[in-house]
């Protein structure tokens, strides 16, 4: 029997929850920003120095000694009642280097089973996980290198599959400068088994490089990411959208100065919003160590998710955080489309305060 709840389920949630991403990868969901303070920074962030154990899914190479017997949980409420989470913990062995552990889940809700008539046969749900060991050390006292192992597993109801992948990653840190860098390859694997026979599907492949810098005498930190850098064009094919396409039909010669100069001007138009698709811009203000205010641009994700006639702050990220001896609260907000937005709610755990307080 023809499973048509399953389908429409498939194709609804490629094309809407990844939209972004344009459906041509399987295991989309290792895309989604874990992590509250990346979330708040734009949801792509490789050079964030804190110890905040979620930045290890943005690049291994964040994994640092200050993260040390700390544990962070994060709960998503992301778009039309979709659930993501987040558990982490991470430990440094001595003269070895920092180890951590991390679960992520995603989890789809349930839906109504029905056939090709639409008689009604149950409800099922659908899931995906992600098993992260992740490994980091430093080379010398400003540049560390981190790698992650993720072991992937993806059920939508009758298709189930299976996949490995790696990340690999460096980080630069000048604390006296108040600089760091980061550039990471992530999510190289393939599938052990796709979801129908045959059909091997590729990762969500990608390779990121940022910057971060604090001012010295004002409390502001700016970080700037590129990702996508496999891939020159983001942007999609449309119809409808033809504010850059040049007329390639029309002869050049019988052309007016004004037409060329407006071709010409496309094409450079075309260039440039190109370029800045690649780019995600996020600013926090740090009056203390303890407390810290973000908001990010992603023009990409307003490009792509926005009402022309209603734009409003899609594209737009916040955040706050607050961070106490034992454990630490954030939350991040981040607007993806003018019906839906997404809610990061992250508890961090210092669990080495814990053990002092028990032996006091």
């Amino acid at each position: 029997m023809k499973k048509l709840a399953t389908s429409i389920f498939l194709i609804f949630t490629i094309s809407f929850l990844f939209a972004q991403s344009g459906g041509r990868n399987t295991y989309e969901f290792l895309n989604l920003p874990a992590g509250v303070r990346t979330a708040a920074l734009g949801g792509v962030n490789v050079s964030h120095y804190d110890d905040d154990i979620s930045f290890v899914l943005s690049n291994p190479a964040l994994l640092k000694p200050n993260m040390n017997e700390k544990v962070t949980l994060n709960y998503i409420n992301y778009i039309s009642d979709i659930n993501f989470g987040y558990a982490s913990y991470a430990r440094e062995f001595k003269n070895i280097g920092m180890f951590a552990a991390g679960l992520q889940y995603i989890n789809y809700g349930n839906f109504l089973y029905a056939d090709e008539f639409g008689d009604i046969h149950g409800d099922f749900s659908a899931a995906e996980y992600a098993l992260n060991i992740s490994y980091a050390n430093q080379l010398n006292s400003k540049i560390s290198y981190g790698g992650s192992f993720k072991a992937i597993y993806s059920d939508f109801y009758q298709y189930f599959s299976s996949g490995i992948a790696l990340d690999a990653g460096i980080s630069y840190l000048d604390t006296a400068k108040l600089f760091s860098a980061g550039l990471v390859i992530k999510n190289a694997g393939f599938q052990l088994k796709p979801y129908t026979k045959g059909n091997q599907e590729p990762l969500p492949f990608d390779i990121q490089i940022g910057v971060t810098q604090k001012l010295k005498h004002a409390p502001f930190r700016f970080s700037i990411t590129a990702h996508n850098l496999t891939r020159w064009n983001l942007r999609y094919k449309s119809i409808f959208d033809n504010t850059y396409e040049l007329n390639t039909s029309e002869n050049l010669a019988d052309t007016t100065f004004g037409q060329k100069l407006t071709k010409f001007m496309n094409g450079v138009g075309r260039v440039g919003d190109e370029l800045i698709r690649h780019f995600v811009i996020g600013v926090e203000i740090v009056p203390t160590n303890n407390f810290y205010l973000a908001v990010s641009y992603n023009y990409r994700r307003r490009s792509e998710m926005r009402i022309e006639t209603s734009p409003k702050i899609v594209g737009l990220s916040f955040g706050a955080g607050i961070k106490l001896s034992k454990f630490n609260i954030s939350y991040a907000l981040a607007s993806y489309h003018l019906a839906g937005m997404s809610h990061h709610i992250s508890l961090g755990l210092n669990l080495s305060e814990f053990y002092k307080s028990q032996k006091l």
